[in-house]
């Protein structure tokens, strides 16, 4: 009879706590003894906890993004360079001094000359300066040379260069760059400011200079200023003993 009566008790517990079980699954008045707990960690709030998660899982709006290496900075430079200056500067551009000229035995227009740009030998140079320049004030002045450009024929003469002038919109006045007084034939020229004489590059070669288009893609931005000096869009044509000049002409272009 004992074991019967317990059997019996622990029969009634089991319905009892089954039916409790189901009235508090279907009892929604019953808030005091909710179904679900949120779970929090032992240091911090459900409420802490979450902004935790959501921090470490979401970068904040403001966040800055990485700073930018060395190499990224170094092409930026890279890309910011003035290709009309770069080119500028592959130009062979020197002092000159015209030993001889004369007139070209085959061209009305042309003069032929013997000019000291600092090689052994002077150079051949032909001009079509005679419409332009008297022989007189050619001979024995300081010039500007283009010296790497290829040689040319004109007219049964090889001319090895150029001398660089000045000339305004209709090219019915035209006058030679002039060097400053002081200024060393064979001297190569820059464009810029004075501390700026060592960072010249090597000047290409005339093949390179013609196969580039060097010449054609800086002589545009060749003019002078309102003071007759000599420019590179703002950068004046200097030499170790001043800047380059034409007599007269003001905002004129140069070629």
């Amino acid at each position: 009879m004992a074991l019967a009566s317990i059997h019996a008790r622990l029969l009634l517990s089991s319905t009892s706590a089954s039916f409790l079980r189901r009235s508090l699954s279907s009892s929604s008045s019953l808030s005091f003894f909710p179904l679900r707990f949120p779970r929090a960690s032992f240091c911090c709030s459900a409420s802490d906890d979450l902004s935790a998660t959501t921090a470490a899982t979401v970068p904040p709006a403001s966040a800055s993004p990485p700073p930018q290496g060395k190499e990224t900075e170094e092409e930026e430079k890279e890309s910011g360079k003035d290709p009309v200056r770069e080119a500028a500067e592959a130009l062979d551009i020197r002092v000159g001094k015209v030993l001889k000229a004369w007139r070209h035995p085959e061209a009305d227009s042309l003069y032929v000359e013997e000019v000291d740009v600092g090689e052994p030998e002077p150079r051949t140079i032909c001009s079509g300066l005679v419409n332009y320049v008297p022989l007189e004030l050619l001979q024995d002045s300081k010039v500007v040379v283009l010296a790497n450009l290829k040689p040319r024929n004109m007219r049964g003469i090889k001319s090895n260069g150029m001398l660089m002038a000045a000339s305004d919109e209709a090219h019915e006045n035209v006058e030679l760059l002039v060097p400053p007084e002081g200024a060393v034939p064979g001297e190569r020229i820059w464009f810029g400011s004075e501390d700026e004489k060592d960072k010249q590059s090597d000047a290409a070669t005339p093949n390179q200079v013609q196969k580039k288009k060097i010449w054609e893609s800086v002589q545009p931005h060749l003019k002078t200023t309102e003071a007759c000096v000599a420019v590179l869009g703002s950068l004046p044509m200097r030499t170790p003993a001043g800047e380059v000049i034409c007599k007269s002409l003001k905002n004129a272009r140069i070629s």
